[in-house]
This record gives C-alpha cells, structure tokens and sequence, in this order.
C-alpha cells in the first residue's frame, strides 16, 4: 500500500498560532488545489487550538495531518488522516530528537497506523524553530547529505524534510540531497511565497511546503504556489 504522502507535490502548513489572512477561511485552503493540509508550528501548538480547525476542516476531503508539538490525545475527529511527528536530526537539544517521543510513547494509547515520523534537518538559523530545538544549521552540502542518508539508510525514515522556515534554500543543495535519497520523499519548506520560488523548489525537491504565505497574503497566493509547482512537475 502507497504511503499516504507519496502522491503529495503541494502541502499547506496551517500555525494555529498565526491568524490567517483577512477574509481566508480554513475550508477555503482545501480549495487551492493543494494535496493535503499539515496543522503545526513551533510555539503554542495545542490540542484546544488545533480541534477547532480540524473541526471546520471536517468537511474537507484532502488529507489532514497534525504536527504535534504537544503530546497528542488517542482522539480522531473525522477529517483527521493522522500525525507526523517531527524528529529533528541537526537539534542539540535531545528533546526534539528522542526525548518528547519518549514521553509520547510512555503515556499515550495512540493508534501506530496513524503515526508517522519526519526526519527533520532545520537550516535557518534564525528560524523559531531552531532556536527553539538549539538546531546546528551550520552545515554543508555534505553535512546536510549525510544527515539524509542517515534518516533513510540508518534511521528507516520514509519522509526528509528540509525546512528553511522563513528563507529560500539553496535549489543546489535540495537537489543534492533528494538525489542521495533511494526510496524516502524529500519534502521542502521555507520561503515560498510566489508562482516562482514555488516552481523553482518543486524542481529539486519531491513535495514543497507552503506555510507563512497563508498567514501573510492568503489563499489567493497559495493557489499561485500551486500552479508554480504543478507546472515545474509538468515540465520535468
């Protein structure tokens, strides 16, 4: 059976933590064309503040998944597909590599068939989410390569997501990590917020992030992200 993800080109990620753009609606990001929903953030990430647009998203028919930052409830609302939950491979706080999972794992009662890790390699350092897991972004091509392989080849890691949050990445060095990779997808984050830097980074990577861009200026420009990332792999 195809992982839930493996048709996935354009996600949207949804902070319950950022107003959405005036006049948006969480119903109206399933109508962008994009494949699927990801609900999560960095701070005040919290099941009281993710329910009520999973509640409004129940309508949707594109998959819905939760990022948790908190740990999750044995609770599925009905537009809920499931967790993804963030192992960040570069953070110095083992917190976020082993440590929050292991708390997970030890209280909860969580179905496994709906829980599904990301390798995590955070690359701006100035991002919430590096400072907030004291990431190492100080890396190379070859470190970022490594850390790939590793997540894949070691880790059995089925999703890389390389997250600039806030910045555009390098296209080089995207390409050079989904080349090193045999099976996992490469998904990309950060700094898409046009038709361009959306069909640029869908050229190198296998599924792109949109996040800040709908908080910032809303659906009508995630639906040019959309379009930018579906002709790059049109034209691929």
């Amino acid at each position: 059976m195809a992982a839930a993800w493996a048709q996935w080109e354009h996600v949207t990620k949804v902070d319950p933590d950022k107003a959405l753009h005036d006049g948006d609606t969480y119903a109206g990001i399933a109508d962008t064309g994009t494949d699927a929903i990801i609900v999560g953030g960095t701070t005040n990430v919290t099941e009281a503040r993710v329910q009520p647009i999973l509640d409004v998203l129940s309508s949707t028919e594109i998959p819905i998944f939760v990022e948790p930052t908190y740990r999750p409830s044995s609770s599925h609302t009905e537009a809920l597909s499931g967790y993804l939950l963030p192992i960040v491979l570069n953070a110095d706080d083992p917190l976020w590599i082993t440590g929050a999972h292991h708390e997970w794992v030890r209280s909860s009662d969580l179905q496994w068939d709906y829980v599904h890790p990301e390798a995590y390699i955070v690359l701006n350092p100035t991002s919430s989410v590096a400072m907030y897991t004291q990431a190492d972004c100080d890396l190379d091509v070859d470190d970022v390569v490594a850390y790939a392989e590793l997540a894949e080849q070691v880790l059995g890691q089925q999703i890389v997501y390389l997250e600039y949050s806030g910045m555009l990445g390098d296209p080089a060095v995207v390409a050079s990590t989904r080349d090193a990779l045999s099976s996992a997808q490469l998904f990309y984050g950060g700094g898409i917020h046009d038709y361009e830097s959306a069909y640029q980074m869908a050229t190198v990577a296998d599924t792109v992030i949109v996040g800040d861009v709908l908080h910032e200026d809303g659906v009508v420009t995630v639906e040019e992200t959309v379009r930018g990332v579906r002709d790059a792999k049109h034209d691929s």
